[in-house]
């Protein structure tokens, strides 16, 4: 069975980090007046586009986007996506693996889960102007390697993650999330465990014990924060994972299905079709 391409963080880095994997570029440096183009692949790493301006198509996990001036794109690891830039767009890119940015305190890698909950925001000049003096100040430690220059990355990479939560915030009305640092750190844990395992483990059960919490209270944490059931946030995760391997491979749905952790394959057919009204085989041709 074919499986989605995986890049990892150590084969696009011009140089290694000391303490983890990082990398920022100059989008004009980087494209040297060619575009861009990623066919649809995965990383193992967090990969952010920050555009001031930009022309060309971001799919992230099957959803279009048109690049556009004034732009910002995130990208978690385990995400699909394929990106096609034109040589004139001018930003940074900025990569990095999870164990370079997560320190031992909690509440910075929350700031990292919120920001990066959103693939793409919009934003306008002024706003862009507030990140664009963060990042200069990212690249400037990044290539001229100061005393502590890892803290000073990590510390611009945190406002960088607080401002665009407010931005989000902003431009959506929503309110400052009240929940507190402990429902937050647990729905992010389940989250990541789905990604990771959705293949083999289905039940609320398994990942309320992989969390040494009872169905009720996972089910009470997903619902207060996204107004889902724990069984709802699986199913979606199971046909996202689908539409992967639908949309990115030529794989048969039996392998895919296998691939799934089903063995009754005319279950799986079943499932994928109440969840999205269409059978497998007909999601592919319609989208493809």
């Amino acid at each position: 069975m074919k499986t989605i391409p995986i890049r990892h963080i150590k084969d696009t880095l011009k140089e290694p980090s000391l303490l983890g994997d990082f990398t920022i570029r100059s989008l004009s440096e980087l494209l040297d007046g060619k575009n861009m183009v990623h066919e649809l692949h995965r990383h193992d790493f967090y990969f952010i586009l920050f555009l001031k301006k930009g022309n060309g198509n971001h799919e992230i996990d099957f959803i279009n986007y048109d690049v556009s001036d004034y732009s910002v794109f995130i990208i978690r690891p385990g995400q699909v996506h394929h990106l096609e830039l034109r040589s004139d767009s001018i930003g940074f890119m900025i990569q990095f693996s999870p164990e370079f940015y997560y320190p031992i305190e909690k509440e910075p890698n929350i700031l990292l889960q919120k920001a990066s909950a959103k693939n793409y925001y919009k934003i306008d000049d002024i706003s862009y102007t507030r990140l664009n003096v963060l990042l200069v100040s990212i690249l400037n430690e990044y290539q001229n390697k100061p005393e502590e220059y890892e803290e000073v990355i990590k510390s611009n990479l945190r406002i960088l993650f607080i401002e665009l939560i407010r931005l989000r915030r902003v431009n959506s009305n929503e309110k400052p999330d009240n929940n507190d640092l402990y429902v937050q750190e647990r729905l992010e844990e389940f989250l990541q465990l789905l990604e990771a395992n959705i293949s083999k483990e289905k039940q609320v059960s398994q990942y309320a014990s992989m969390l040494s919490l009872s169905n009720y209270q996972l089910n009470a944490i997903t619902k207060q924060t996204l107004g889902k059931t724990a069984s709802e946030l699986i199913n979606e995760q199971i046909i996202l994972e689908s539409k992967r391997y639908l949309l990115a491979t030529s794989n048969q749905v039996n392998q895919i299905a296998y691939h799934l952790g089903y063995e009754d394959v005319s279950y799986f057919i079943r499932f994928f079709k109440k969840h999205t009204s269409y059978s497998p085989e007909s999601f592919r041709k319609k989208l493809k």
